[in-house]
């Protein structure tokens, strides 16, 4: 007589476990991104008190374009610090490929759209000649893209008729960081996030529970989606409200349109990190580049590979850059900008030493340098204080990632 045996779906995790769970997960050394999250929401306090007017909605609409092109600039970072690589000249390769966008716009009257197209192909090929160096002729990353940092800043003199500055006045592209999108539009957007975010929940614990490992419970997944619903919901609805104070001669409603910009690309790359087998490779070759390649992994083109998406984001960060000043300069993508998108970075989560980090820390890391330079700026902080706080709130976060990955070893 034979019995048929059925594999019963192992059992919902309690609330209580997961919290449990979490709570291990950061006493061993994994601590996502709270950190970044603990220093926003103290930083957003202390600036509320000290300046009523940091939560106005005209300056969180403003601190939103003020982080954009550097959270751009760092999600393409990430690639090579995942790899445990870095990429010095991104800010540099950034300005470049501005200074492309508006030669082409300005001097040559060309479409946008295929200025675009021009000055991305050029963030392409930076990043295919440093990745194809440092993985063919082995230099590190680190000298080759310090070699970049000061040859691109001569190229950006060179398109620029040794330091002119190019004004731009393409509506299109002026209009990215500068125009609002309908706040009919927002909200419509707001719709289709969240239903993509609760399929996505549903779908994953389904899959779980198809294959009988230990899933959330139901309340769980709802209460996640009902914070981002919450969270979400209160930035769409603070944006679409009026935030002029002449609505007659100028009205000011909507999300800025750089906001669903940054979205689109924050979900784009976190699916690739996440759901495709690139982005395992990627992480598999920060971990352990020889036990990847013995897995049969083409560890160079996952490298190159890497190298092109960096200065290819950085030339999305330079367009961004450019539509906000509504101009090149040479100065564009210089000065603090490569310095401030590594920490952000790295502010966010990403670990310096590879094969750790998430696309999301880019963005909080970027909020964390914003709320920074914003908040001290409406207390009347000079520049160089702002440097100082920004440079302890790195090295901050950096000895924070050793620590953890210290704690990690001792619990392996």
């Amino acid at each position: 007589m034979s019995v048929a045996l059925t594999k019963e779906p192992a059992a919902a995790a309690p609330f209580k476990d997961l919290v449990t769970a979490y709570v291990d997960r950061v006493r061993s050394g994994d601590m996502g991104a709270l950190p970044s999250v603990l220093a926003l929401v103290v930083l957003s306090v202390i600036f509320s008190v000290a300046r009523p007017v940091f939560l106005t909605q005209a300056n969180f609409a403003n601190l939103l374009t003020q982080g954009a092109a550097i959270a751009v600039i760092a999600m393409g970072l990430i690639f090579v610090l995942l790899l445990g690589e870095i990429d010095l000249s991104a800010g540099f390769t950034s300005g470049v490929c501005a200074a492309v966008l508006a030669v082409l716009l300005t001097d040559k009257g060309w479409p946008w759209y295929v200025a675009v197209l021009f000055s991305l192909l050029t963030g392409v090929a930076i990043g295919l000649t440093l990745g194809a160096v440092v993985v063919r002729i082995g230099i590190p990353s680190f000298v080759v893209t310090l070699a970049a940092f000061l040859a691109l800043q001569g190229v950006a003199l060179k398109i620029m008729d040794n330091g002119r500055n190019i004004s731009i006045a393409d509506p299109t592209i002026v209009a990215i960081a500068n125009k609002n999108v309908p706040p009919l539009l927002g909200w419509i957007m707001y719709a289709i996030l969240l239903a993509g975010f609760a399929l996505i929940q549903f779908r994953k614990l389904r899959a779980r529970t198809k294959l009988g490992l230990t899933g959330e419970t139901l309340p769980v997944i709802a209460l996640r989606i009902a914070a981002v619903a919450l969270v979400v919901g209160v930035v769409v609805g603070v944006l679409n409200d009026e935030r002029s104070r002449n609505p007659a001669m100028n009205s000011l409603q909507g999300m800025p349109i750089v906001v669903p910009l940054i979205a689109a690309l924050l979900l784009l790359w976190t699916f690739v990190l996440r759901r495709t087998a690139f982005g395992r490779h990627i992480y598999a070759v920060g971990g352990n580049a020889e036990a990847a390649r013995r897995a049969g992994i083409a560890v160079d083109r996952i490298k190159i590979t890497a190298f092109v998406l960096c200065s290819t984001m950085a030339a999305v960060g330079g367009l961004i850059a450019a539509s906000r000043a509504n101009s090149v300069d040479p100065n564009t993508g210089g000065s603090d900008v490569l310095l401030t998108a590594v920490g952000a970075a790295v502010i966010g989560g990403t670990s310096l030493f590879g094969g750790r980090g998430r696309m999301l820390d880019a963005v909080l890391g970027a909020a964390v340098v914003a709320v920074i330079n914003n908040g001290m700026g409406l207390m009347g902080f000079s520049a160089g204080t702002k440097f100082v706080v920004t440079g302890f709130v790195l090295l901050l976060a950096a000895g924070v990632d050793a620590l953890s990955r210290k704690r990690a070893q001792l619990h392996s």
